[in-house]
């Protein structure tokens, strides 16, 4: 039975976890040019060293949830931590460009490994009244790692651009160890055998309300991608700001986006999961409206940090709602999430370059998302609406074979 002390524990080690991880995503972007001086390759395909991380993990993980569903959840916590240490170390020894996006490709397989882990462990270990509290914890792991992943890692790079990976490798690496002796051992729920990945997948996708939901949080995160990947791009083009103060932005953004996940649990326990993610996005709707009208930059960054906090506030309920499709893959769950996610993220990634380009200020991205933010409510009624059904057939099944069993 979970209790509130191994919700602490849970706690404590998944935000732990998910900075780790998070702050080695962050790392290498700090990092390009130098490594493209040190590597003598053409800087038009630096970015594969950032991408590579990205590409290793999306793969992955949707092989690597169904295999955590059928194996002891714990160990593999533990051993991808392991394997994801010694690859981020081993990358401050690469000695071609080549061989550096091989291992963050291999970092980020790793990383497919360690994050799921933690998402499906959580409505194991922890007291329901808990649950969103403790998936704040590891969301904000994730919010504070984009604020300090690009210092710590131009930081460290001041003594050499080798540092950055021997530090973050010997933390993971420590912390795996802190895992195995603290983190709870997670009840195995699944059959124990390797075969019938697909099917485990068919089976997830086959819940009614499962497909609705995975829709609404695809045009959700491509909403979101659409908008964040191009702050920096308005802030420099429409208020004339340097890198410097534009980082400083973001910093106070991030910050906005901790402060929704840490403390947002108390509002959407009272609201219930549906009413907390309709009404959030509802709030995302009226700000993104709003943005293209900021008169001044204190304008924007306020709705922008409105934007960040709602953001932190509902990423643990989405996830927190997914968790619940199923008792048995919450691995599988986790890693559609994820990968949703990274489609989310290449989609509006794409988007949003176009609308930045061709529509003045933030007025072309700023109908887009709320467009996308729109169809993700309509998306969301429509799971509503599915659950509702199904409800409804069971309660007439039910009430049709009363009589059968009097």
């Amino acid at each position: 039975m979970p209790s509130n002390r191994s919700a602490g524990r849970v706690s404590w080690l998944s935000f732990l976890v998910m900075l780790t991880i998070g702050t080695d995503t962050f790392l290498v972007a700090p990092l390009l040019p130098t490594l493209t001086h040190a590597y003598h390759n053409d800087p038009a395909w630096s970015g594969w060293m950032v991408s590579a991380y990205a590409i290793g993990y999306a793969l992955l993980a949707l092989v690597a949830g169904p295999i955590s569903d059928r194996l002891d959840r714990k160990t593999m916590l533990v051993r991808g931590l392991v394997a994801f240490a010694v690859l981020t170390a081993a990358c401050a020894f690469a000695p071609t460009f080549w061989a550096m996006v091989s291992l963050r490709f291999a970092t980020g397989v790793a990383a497919a490994f360690v994050t799921p882990q933690i998402w499906a462990s959580i409505p194991v270990l922890v007291p329901p009244q808990n649950i969103l509290r403790t998936m704040g914890y590891a969301t904000s792991g994730l919010s504070i790692a984009q604020m300090i992943g690009v210092p710590i890692g131009s930081a460290l790079a001041g003594w050499t651009w080798h540092s950055p990976f021997l530090v973050v490798g010997a933390v993971a690496l420590v912390l795996a160890g802190v895992v195995r002796l603290h983190f709870p051992q997670v009840p195995q729920l699944g059959s124990g055998s390797l075969t019938g990945l697909a099917r485990t997948y068919r089976d997830l996708l086959g819940t009614p309300t499962a497909p609705a939901l995975f829709i609404a949080y695809l045009l959700f995160q491509t909403a979101n991608f659409t908008s964040f990947s191009f702050i920096g791009t308005w802030f420099t083009n429409g208020f004339g700001l340097t890198v410097t103060q534009v980082g400083a932005a973001i910093i106070a953004l991030g910050s906005a986006n901790a402060v929704g996940s840490l403390f947002g649990s108390r509002l959407s326990n009272r609201l219930g999961l549906q009413n907390s993610r309709r009404t959030a996005i509802a709030v995302l709707i009226v700000l993104y409206a709003a943005l293209p009208s900021a008169p001044n930059l204190v304008v924007a960054v306020a709705l922008f940090c409105g934007i960040f906090m709602t953001g932190g506030f509902v990423f643990p309920v989405f996830m927190a709602t997914m968790q619940g499709l199923t008792t048995t893959a919450r691995g599988t769950v986790s890693a559609l999430t994820n990968s949703t996610m990274y489609l989310g993220t290449t989609i509006g990634g794409v988007i949003g370059g176009v609308l930045i380009t061709h529509f003045a200020g933030y007025h072309g991205i700023s109908a887009v998302v709320v467009v996308l933010m729109t169809l993700s409510l309509v998306s969301d009624r429509e799971r509503g609406r599915a659950s509702k059904a199904v409800e409804k057939t069971s309660q007439q099944t039910n009430d049709a074979a009363e009589p059968q069993g009097r």
